[in-house]
């Protein structure tokens, strides 16, 4: 294998383990043994666990920001929170062992603590944009501070459900279907502020979301 070839493998590999068994239960011999290689040949692309986290991280941090991104000179439609909403569970749930070990990982890794504090305010920043801007369009009806606070309890459901779901049924037992049931509750955190026909609207995507 070329030296590019083996550092992306190393991160492909990297990031099945970590998903499957759990990013503390996974050592980097553990991620040698499973391509093949020595473990100084993998300590050759990586020097430690760590340097493969923040890479992978680094990876869904640029992939979380394509779905964060709003165009500033126009104003969003109801499918535009929908889509959104939808594609970023998504792309949580590939790297979703950051979500299930989340707060352990952040407190013994500077780096990445850091890197997720700046994207936690960019994503903020930007559903708070969204919203605002649905209120201008007049399909949201609610003043600034409880526009704020929706967004927070937006984060909090999103940032923790995926834990929130390994701790109801374990690693084992849960599914990217699940994810379904965090795109419910954050809509359902949404529609009340919504005024008719969009709220009706936002109710029937949602009910695709429903278990």
């Amino acid at each position: 294998m070329s030296g590019r070839r083996t550092r992306e493998r190393i991160l492909e590999t990297s990031l099945v383990l970590f998903n499957e068994r759990g990013e503390p239960g996974v050592t980097t011999n553990h991620i040698a043994a499973e391509l093949d290689i020595s473990p100084g040949n993998l300590y050759y692309h990586f020097r430690s666990k760590d340097d493969i986290l923040e890479q992978l991280f680094l990876r869904h941090e640029a992939a979380l920001d394509e779905v964060l991104a709003v165009a500033g000179d126009t104003l969003p439609e109801l499918e535009d929170l929908w889509f959104r909403l939808h594609t970023l569970f998504e792309r949580m749930w590939a790297f979703r062992f950051l979500y299930r070990n989340l707060v352990e990982l952040l407190g013994r890794n500077r780096r990445i603590r850091l890197r997720f504090a700046r994207l936690l305010g960019r994503a903020r920043e930007s559903l708070g944009r969204v919203l605002s801007g649905l209120a201008l369009r007049g399909a949201l009806d609610a003043p600034p501070e409880q526009i704020r606070a929706t967004v927070e309890n937006v984060l909090l459901v999103t940032v923790f459900w995926i834990g929130f779901d390994a701790v109801r049924h374990g690693h084992e037992a849960s599914r990217g279907a699940d994810l379904a049931a965090g795109v419910y509750q954050v809509m359902m955190l949404i529609a009340p502020l919504l005024r008719e026909p969009e709220r009706t609207h936002l109710l029937r995507l949602a009910q695709a979301y429903r278990r």
